[in-house]
């Protein structure tokens, strides 16, 4: 789906990714616009991490192009990758740091006005206030992957890039990202998400990828129920 000026808001082409001889991804072609929603899944090794850090602009593909709001994205596009928010599995949090002193450093590194206010408010909206003062070395697994996320998205992000978003998280919490994520699409987010377990996103996704030995296997818009799509990616993952 196209932005309104008939640009979409991520766009990659012909990528390409490998280490020595190891081919990772081979000519991965995406396109993703405002209020889209691609969910990529597929069996461990296929890619999909490497994927994310590509369109991220945080690893070079070996061969194609990442555009970001039409703009080719390098190390010199630094408006380009202030409009990404990322989450990896590293949760990108400094132990010696407390969660408001983590994020009110992300507000200041994104150039962002009153940074304390702005990372106060995205631990609110985490349901963290009441941690804010709490070294991440000392907190759960979910209360991690819950300020990892806040520190992705205080920045109001125009893509936002998910790797496994919803693990650690309790029903509340995965509750709570849903209904996020549904509200920022509505306004015009572009969300690439990677998951293993399809039906965190289900409801979420306008479109489905399935990555395989670094290739789509499938990249179609999401239709049906859950429930018959799943015999069709198992038989998809074990081809």
């Amino acid at each position: 789906m196209p932005s309104h000026d008939g640009a979409f808001l991520l766009e990659a082409r012909g990528l390409h990714r490998s280490f020595g001889r190891v081919r990772i991804l081979h000519g991965i072609d995406l396109s993703l616009g405002p209020g889209e929603a691609l969910a990529v899944i597929g069996p461990n090794g296929a890619g999909k991490t490497t994927l994310l850090r590509l369109l991220a602009g945080l690893m070079r593909p070996t061969a194609g192009e990442v555009r970001l709001l039409g703009q080719p994205l390098g190390r010199g596009n630094h408006h380009a990758r202030r409009a990404v928010g990322f989450l990896s599995h590293q949760s990108l949090l400094y132990d010696d740091l407390t969660l408001l002193e983590n994020l009110t450093l992300a507000a200041r590194l994104y150039l962002l006005e009153r940074p304390v206010e702005v990372a106060r408010t995205a631990l609110d909206a985490a349901g963290l206030a009441d941690r804010a003062g709490e070294l991440p070395r000392r907190l759960s697994r979910g209360l991690i992957q819950r300020a990892a996320l806040a520190r992705s998205t205080l920045h109001d992000p125009r893509v936002l890039l998910l790797d496994e978003p919803f693990t650690g998280l309790d029903a509340m919490a995965s509750s709570r990202l849903r209904d996020d994520l549904q509200a920022r699409l509505s306004k015009g987010l572009g969300l690439v998400l990677v998951t293993h377990n399809l039906s965190d996103a289900w409801e979420l996704a306008s479109r489905l990828a399935v990555l395989i030995h670094g290739r789509w296997a499938a990249d179609e818009p999401r239709s049906g129920t859950l429930e018959a799509f799943l015999p069709r990616y198992q038989r998809l993952a074990g081809a």
